[in-house]
This record gives C-alpha cells, sequence and structure tokens, in this order.
C-alpha cells in the first residue's frame, strides 16, 4: 500500500458525528399531541410530505385532520437557551408555504415555539416576519400554551 490509510482503518478512525439532543423537542411533541387528540384531531407524526423546496425531503413533526377532514401541518420548534433555532424561524415558514401552495389537501400551517429561550419570540408572534416573506399569513405562529389552547378546543 502507498503510504496512505487502508479504507477499514479510515473507517475505524473516523470520528463519530454528535448527535442533536432532541430529548427536549420530543418533550414538546408529547405535549401537543395528546391536546390535539382531545380536540378530536387524527394525528400522525413525522410525516414525509414532499421536498422542501423542491430540493429536499419535507417531514413534518405532525399532520393533524380534523372532523372536518381539514388537514392541518403542525411543526414544533424547542429553544430552551439562545441559539440558532431563531435562526431557522424564516427558512421554517418559507418551507410551509411552499407545502401549502404545493398541494391543496394542507388546511393550514402551524409552527408552535416552545421553550424559554427565544429573543425573537415576541417578534414572530406578533408576525414580524409577515412584511418580509411573501404568503407568511399560511403560517400561524403560536406559543406552545397558545397552540394546545387551541389544540384541546378543536379550534385550530
Amino acid at each position: 500500500m502507498s503510504g496512505g490509510l487502508s479504507l477499514a482503518r479510515m473507517e475505524t478512525e473516523r470520528q463519530p458525528t454528535p448527535r442533536r439532543d432532541t430529548r427536549t423537542g420530543a418533550v414538546m411533541e408529547r405535549m401537543i399531541l395528546p391536546a390535539l387528540e382531545m380536540g378530536g384531531y387524527e394525528v400522525r407524526r413525522n410525516v414525509h410530505i414532499g421536498s422542501r423546496l423542491g430540493i429536499a425531503m419535507h417531514r413534518i413533526d405532525t399532520l393533524a385532520t380534523g372532523v372536518d377532514g381539514r388537514v392541518h401541518l403542525v411543526s414544533l420548534k424547542w429553544q430552551q437557551v439562545h441559539g440558532t433555532a431563531e435562526q431557522k424561524i424564516p427558512f421554517e415558514i418559507i418551507s410551509l408555504v411552499d407545502a401549502m401552495l404545493r398541494d391543496e389537501r394542507f388546511h393550514r400551517a402551524h409552527l408552535v415555539l416552545g421553550g424559554d429561550g427565544w429573543r425573537y419570540k415576541d417578534f414572530y408572534l406578533a408576525g414580524g416576519l409577515t412584511p418580509f416573506l411573501t404568503r407568511a399569513e399560511l403560517v400561524h405562529i403560536a406559543s406552545l400554551e397558545a397552540f394546545v389552547r387551541k389544540a384541546n378546543q378543536g379550534r385550530l
């Protein structure tokens, strides 16, 4: 062999990819699922809904179908400490709008913000991004508490 590493050795020396800690997001999901079910919604988790902006696979956290047959996309974002989740919010809205425009079965998209590590949470909840994003009105942004209140009343 010419001084290089063998494929087997490269495989064993490769550093493992750090895994994201998604436990807090899973807790948030477990909080909204019972509320949706109590509100009469049929719930499906981690559903493939097509491609994200025509490029990558798009999975939605929760697909909730009401007794009226209306299908709601529910995307969950948890921010426990200051970090990058806030910077992902505009892209998530763009992706949800794209899904809504591509598939007429989707009645509404909901972006639920949980945790107390948000700097821009009030800005997002007040519709601060709407002037900057075309069709942002198709996505309802709510706090975890407000979403749970509406979901368990069947009023999404």
